[in-house]
């Protein structure tokens, strides 16, 4: 997901968002972060829609690394939550995210989607 496609939304209308799409089953990989109480709020919602349909989500985001410099400083600036990379997806489908510098892996099931 593009973040020109999700710059213009609010907080609530980027979960509903994301969310509609976790529940159709898909993978969404959004460029940039969520803010921290944007996060907290989608996992609230989501421990709230959990069911027999819906399992709930995995969630990850990629920060690329900060030399902490005058130009990263800049870029931060600039670009705020466009930096980075998130990854959530259904917990039905993905089963794990690993995290390690510079890359996440996930490990995903194609028996938990019908087709």
């Amino acid at each position: 997901m593009p973040y020109s496609e999700i710059e213009g939304l609010s907080s609530a209308k980027l979960i509903h968002k994301i969310l509609e799409i976790v529940k159709q089953g898909k993978i969404v990989v959004m460029e940039g972060k969520l803010k921290k109480q944007e996060e907290v709020d989608l996992i609230e919602i989501t421990m709230e829609s959990i069911g027999k349909k819906f399992k709930g989500i995995e969630i990850a985001s990629l920060n690329p690394e900060n030399s902490g410099g005058v130009k990263s400083m800049l870029i931060d600036l600039v670009l705020k939550n466009r930096v980075g990379l998130t990854v959530i997806g259904p917990a039905t489908i993905v089963k794990e995210i690993k995290k390690n510098p510079g890359k996440l892996e996930l490990l995903i099931s194609a028996s938990g989607r019908k087709r």
